[in-house]
């Protein structure tokens, strides 16, 4: 199967902004690779939809960061029959961070995924084209935290109070990269996280360590149903795909790896763990 890539415009109507989103799918036919920015995406843009309907995937980028940096994992989930959709984050991406460690941004970011999977499911192009009994969410650090949240769970403000998010019973299964899980302290704020959950921490994560994924295990409501994976060697910037040989310098933090990881080998095994755990999940 081929990939295709469209860019669409996402309204909040709540905070009279619009943000953008990218939509990675299977395609008809192929074409060039499209360059956004320093990225190329091995996707043929606008290319036509593939006959079917399927499953569908969001992700949501870590703080500061960009919907551009998996892809990688969003073009193998649509050449092998995924509707992938990742949104830039308004107020935590790397041209805007003013809500970063804020409770706004979480109730932005919650809202942002759900008004997303609105958008695509009654946009002209992929109408009635996504499975809604296979829908997935996945984050990265605090994408992550906002996946959580979507999925039921409950964070807390460093102040001791809840925050106000949204949820979305129509995520049936979620899967976390390096979450930041530090919001869900209380004992029973993943009681209502019931889905199907993959976990990936790296092992010399220095920003989310491998404590705040194993929290997670021991906060949601089945955790039997949750599989954790400890990367050997990997960072909390290991989960990004890898960057153009050009961006790959020491004072840029997001390209660099602990000593004696690869991470152009791990993202050849990353996107094959994802989809086996959806594959295993709805099969």
């Amino acid at each position: 199967m081929r990939s295709g890539l469209r860019e669409i415009q996402i309204p909040d109507h709540s905070f009279d902004l619009r943000f953008p989103a990218l939509v990675q799918y299977p395609a008809q036919t192929a074409g060039p690779p499209v360059r956004l920015g320093p990225y190329e995406f091995a996707s043929s843009r606008n290319a036509p939809l593939a006959d079917g309907t399927f499953p569908l995937v969001l992700i949501s980028h870590g703080g500061g960061g960009s919907h551009l940096l998996y892809r990688t994992i969003s073009t193998y989930l649509a050449v092998h029959g995924f509707i992938v959709v990742m949104p830039e984050h308004a107020g935590n991406n790397r041209n805007d961070n003013t809500l970063q460690g804020s409770d706004e941004n979480l109730i932005r970011r919650t809202r942002h995924l759900s008004l997303t999977l609105d958008a695509v499911l009654t946009h002209p192009f992929f109408l009635d084209r996504v499975e809604l009994s296979r829908v997935a969410a996945m984050g990265h650090s605090i994408g992550g935290t906002a996946v959580l949240a979507l999925g039921g769970g409950q964070p807390w403000s460093r102040t001791g109070q809840p925050v106000p998010v949204t949820h979305d019973k129509r995520v049936s299964a979620i899967i976390l990269l390096a979450p930041a899980a530090e919001w869900f302290l209380p004992d029973d704020s993943l009681r209502q996280v019931t889905q199907p959950m993959l976990l990936l921490a790296g092992a010399e994560d220095t920003m989310t360590p491998v404590w705040q994924a194993e929290l997670v295990m021991n906060r949601v409501f089945n955790p039997n149903g949750a599989v954790l994976k400890t990367i050997a060697k990997a960072g909390h910037f290991s989960f990004l795909s890898p960057f153009p040989p050009e961006m790959r310098r020491p004072g840029f933090p997001p390209a660099t790896d602990p000593d004696g990881f690869d991470r152009e080998a791990f993202h050849v095994q990353l996107p094959q763990m994802i989809l086996e755990f959806l594959r295993q999940t709805w099969s």
